[in-house]
């Protein structure tokens, strides 16, 4: 997880739909390079090694049906995490090692940030906050995700309030994107000013 670089680690959580891709994106624009790992946990099963182990543990690498699985079977999630994580480490730490000059801060974005133990090397941890409904109308529209899976995916994780009271920073982002992008910034300006060396 070290990079190459005395660059500050921030680690990005927060709940389902609460729109942490989104904070993300400001810190990138921001000049912090990110590590998505839902995005590396995608194309972990790209990797013609990785969906040969998937498929003798599940018996399948239809993604849907291993979530299925997976949110279900507490131990079967964990089997799943032992192969896919160090594989998203790997690349994770490929991508902080290449950061170009003038990167702000290495950021991880990841929902279990917290659970997989990554929490405890960054520096920083920001939690994403959003009122319950408004999570439910966004991973409907974009997700398909009833509340009921929603509340199932949740159930999977830590108590949003672990969380928040676990976390450095708190980011509210309820649909104002002025706000939210204020917010990011002053965390960022907080962490890293604006100017100080890398």
């Amino acid at each position: 997880m070290e990079g190459s670089s005395s660059l500050p680690l921030l680690g990005l959580t927060g709940a389902p739909g609460a729109g942490k891709s989104t904070v993300a994106r400001e810190l990138a624009a921001l000049g912090c390079v990110v590590s998505d790992s839902d995005a590396l946990a995608r194309a972990a099963f790209d990797d013609p090694e990785v969906r040969t182990a998937v498929q003798g543990l599940f018996g399948t690498t239809d993604r849907r049906a291993i979530a299925d699985i997976a949110f279900a079977d507490p131990a079967a999630r964990a089997r799943l995490e032992g192969l896919i994580h160090p594989w998203i480490a790997a690349r994770r730490d490929a991508a902080f090692a290449a950061a170009p000059a003038g990167t702000r801060a290495l950021v991880i974005d990841a929902p279990l940030l917290l659970e997989a133990g990554l929490g405890a090397g960054c520096d920083r941890v920001i939690f994403v906050d959003c009122p319950l409904e408004i999570r439910q109308s966004r991973v409907a529209a974009g997700r398909g995700w009833t509340a009921a899976e929603l509340a199932r995916r949740e159930a999977a994780q830590w108590p949003l309030d672990r969380k928040r009271a676990s976390a450095h920073h708190v980011v509210r982002n309820d649909g104002d994107p002025a706000s939210l992008r204020a917010q990011v910034r002053a965390v960022l300006d907080e962490v890293c000013p604006p100017g100080s060396p890398a």
